[in-house]
């Protein structure tokens, strides 16, 4: 029984180590397509392991649903809501009529980045605009080069992130109206 377990152990070590090697490899190619110019992403230093509270918000360019080219840098100064969500969703689905209402209630910046690259078509985006009345810039990551740069895997996800450009609070899973006030209002007092 103790040389199967044994076994099983050592195959189970052999595994994840080949499965590193193998994310390692990937993180690679993902790093250097990132910095030979590929698309609309651009960014500058390393790729993050991950993007966490009190690290600066890695910049990128995506364009919105209308075509209009958005940096998250074209912000810097303001307090903004950067979400990461599909249409395919629950959660998303669940969390989008609050974060309209935040919107026309408290006229915040909210960059909301599609999942382009998970959906059927970008026809499916613009209906589900429609249906939900969003009226928030929605920016489409076609490629996930964004989604890769930001680490997201559960979605939604979302950042707060200050005037200068750190994030001061992560999210995972659907937020509620009174979680959007709260939080962005602990944005205007860590800016003074």
């Amino acid at each position: 029984m103790k040389r199967i377990l044994f076994l099983v152990f050592a195959i189970s070590i052999v595994i994840g180590s080949v499965y590193n090697l193998m994310l390692a490899d990937k993180e690679a190619e993902h790093s250097k397509g990132l910095y030979n110019g590929e698309e609309s992403v651009e960014v500058s230093g390393t790729v993050p392991l991950s993007v966490n509270v009190g690290d600066k918000a890695p910049d990128f360019e995506l364009k919105t649903l209308d075509g209009k080219q958005v940096r998250l840098s074209d912000y810097r100064g303001e307090r903004v809501l950067l979400n990461f969500w599909s249409t395919w969703c629950p959660p998303c689905r669940q969390e989008m009529p609050d974060m309209q209402q935040f919107f026309q209630d408290q006229d915040p910046v909210i960059l909301a980045v599609n999942l382009t690259d998970t959906e059927v078509n970008q026809k499916t985006v613009r209906e589900f605009i429609e249906e939900f009345g969003v009226t928030f810039p929605v920016l489409l990551d076609e490629k996930a080069k964004v989604s890769q740069l930001y680490r997201i895997q559960p979605i939604p996800t979302t950042y707060f992130i200050d005037a200068e450009g750190k994030i001061r609070y992560k999210a995972f899973g659907a937020l509620t109206y009174e979680q959007m006030i709260q939080e962005y209002e602990k944005l205007s007092e860590t800016s003074k």
